[in-house]
């Protein structure tokens, strides 16, 4: 009998860290949400604190519950759950209830659910399927594509509701990707273009043309050997800064461009380097294209979409009492905490309301406040111990999809982490991606807690 008795792991560390990121998120959504010399009522589910506490209890019982079902449930039906997940994305639209313009949550007797954040929960699920089943084919275009295809498919649904928030956070399944193989080059190709339209924003566009004819010439340098070529990409680029000074309008700037970066493709084909030839100018012939496309774009959009990318981009040119008031009100509310904080319910900006969206989006301005620079220490010590046990898991384990899954959580904590304390210190723009596990709101806490207990059931699989 005693024989057969299989020995079951359980990682109480983590466990450990889950309870207290819960416990911490609960006092600080309590403390947001409260006035002063205020009485709650936990019979009446309308006030925050206790609508809170029935998803608090939900979650906990959510993450029990899947530690009772079979780690191959999971793996068996991950496309299931997934296609479950785009017909809800599909739905809500026509279905769902608009909040802050976005058509994003289904209400269900006083209560919300966003699919959106179900659907995290599936991708990563079919994500990892897949690359479980393919395990050594991830290097094969077409099963790059597919699964390019199956993270991006839920993207566009949810930016058509619209959520661009929910949407970016999708883009954490390509560190996974990566550490699966992925080539390097799409991430930096990703990365120019990224760094092309932040400085498009903040410089005026004939300074990055500036920019990326230097380094289009610079390279074209590099690789030439002869004295008199050199001296002609030399005079080349001298010309073209000096005409971009004078001549300060778009397409000449842009013009010109193109004409140094022709002239770099026929001094390096000379040369018999085809291949940099080929590569290095057509490239900077793209992030020019991109550069003065951003700016286009950048006007089509609405002017609430404008303002909240100048607030992270160009603050200067914010009005401190409109689009600039929320990050203002964060930042005096973190930064009056001190290093000790001012102690739990006695922070005045957080118990008079000054900073809008408290409890949500601008939750950890209250840890700030009450707690200080040790509690905001803490928070981000809590989290990032978490994801490096998810990531050692990764890492030890025999099994690919537990492996893959793992990863997959980490990082989507990574990139919440990253925007939701981003957005409150003002060095990422505001994007309304929640804290997990301490903002306040039902889906988001459900949902992560149904991944952590996925992740505790593959821990203490028996052995």
């Amino acid at each position: 009998m005693l024989g057969s008795i299989r020995k079951i792991n359980f990682d109480w560390i983590t466990f450990g860290i889950y309870l207290s990121l819960l416990t911490i998120g609960w006092f600080s959504i309590y403390s947001a949400t409260s006035s002063f010399h205020e009485e709650v009522d936990f019979l009446n589910s309308s006030i925050p604190i206790v609508k809170q506490s029935i998803y608090l209890i939900i979650a906990l019982v959510v993450f029990t519950l899947v530690q009772f079902i079979d780690w191959r449930f999971w793996h068996t039906f991950a496309y299931i759950f997934y296609g479950i997940s785009l017909i809800l994305l599909m739905l809500v639209p026509f279905l769902g209830e608009e909040i802050n313009g976005a058509s994003a949550w289904f209400y269900i007797g006083g209560f919300s659910f966003q699919p959106s954040e179900f659907t995290k929960f599936s991708c990563s699920l079919a994500v990892c399927s897949f690359l479980t089943y393919f395990k050594g084919n991830i290097k094969s275009p077409n099963n790059q594509w597919i699964l390019v295809g199956i993270i991006f498919l839920p993207v566009l649904l949810i930016m058509l509701q619209p959520d661009a928030g929910s949407a970016l956070t999708f883009l954490s399944l390509f560190i996974l990707l990566y550490i699966e193989g992925f080539n390097p080059i799409y991430y930096i190709i990703g990365f120019l273009f990224l760094a092309t339209f932040i400085c498009s924003i903040i410089f005026p566009l004939p300074y990055i043309l500036i920019a990326i004819l230097i380094l289009s010439i610079l390279l074209s340098w590099y690789y030439i050997k002869s004295f008199k070529y050199q001296w002609i990409l030399l005079f080349i680029l001298i010309a073209g800064i000096l005409y971009l000074f004078i001549k300060t309008g778009q397409v000449y700037g842009f013009g010109l461009s193109i004409i140094c970066i022709m002239i770099s493709i026929f001094l390096l084909w000379r040369n018999r380097n085809e291949r940099l030839a080929f590569f290095v100018p057509l490239s900077m012939i793209v992030l020019s294209i991109f550069a003065y496309s951003s700016i286009s774009v950048f006007n089509g959009l609405k002017e609430h979409q404008q303002e909240r990318i100048k607030v992270w981009l160009k603050p200067s040119e914010c009005d401190p009492r409109g689009s600039l008031y929320n990050i203002l009100q964060s930042k005096v509310a973190i930064g009056s905490g001190g290093f000790f904080g001012k102690g739990f319910l006695s922070g005045n900006m957080t118990r008079l309301k000054y900073v809008p969206e408290q409890s949500t989006d601008f939750i950890f301005s209250t840890i700030g406040e009450e707690q200080g620079f040790i509690g905001c220490v803490i928070v981000i010590l809590l989290f990032a111990f978490l994801i490096y046990r998810l990531l050692i898991f990764a890492e030890n384990v025999q099994n690919k999809f537990m492996a893959n899954y793992a990863v997959a959580l980490a990082g989507f904590l990574i990139v919440h982490m990253i925007i939701n304390i981003g957005m409150t210190l003002g060095i990422v723009p505001i994007i309304g991606i929640p804290l997990p596990f301490i903002s306040k709101g039902g889906s988001s806490l459900i949902i992560f807690s149904m991944m952590m207990g996925l992740y505790m059931r593959f821990y203490s699989r028996p052995q």
